[in-house]
């Protein structure tokens, strides 16, 4: 299992807001310098995970370690 974020894509827009979706939903939506900043940065590098850092969608890995953290055991 790989946590590889997928299923993000993105539409620019003739206004030139970029929106983002995953998975076929709404996801967010870029305009003005950071639309432009990511057009730029997807040329670059991995789209994929830009677009799970940007809207919010991103899994760091670290959730099932956390959950035993002894800050975290009296909220269940």
């Amino acid at each position: 299992m790989s946590n590889a974020p997928e299923g993000f894509d993105y539409t620019v827009r003739k206004d030139g807001t970029v929106a983002i979706t995953h998975d076929g939903r709404p996801a967010g939506v870029l305009r003005g310098r950071r639309a432009a900043d990511f057009l730029d940065d997807v040329e670059d590098g991995d789209d994929q995970e830009l677009m799970a850092r940007l809207t919010g969608n991103y899994k760091h890995g670290n959730e099932r370690t956390a959950r035993s953290h002894p800050r975290n055991r009296g909220s269940r």
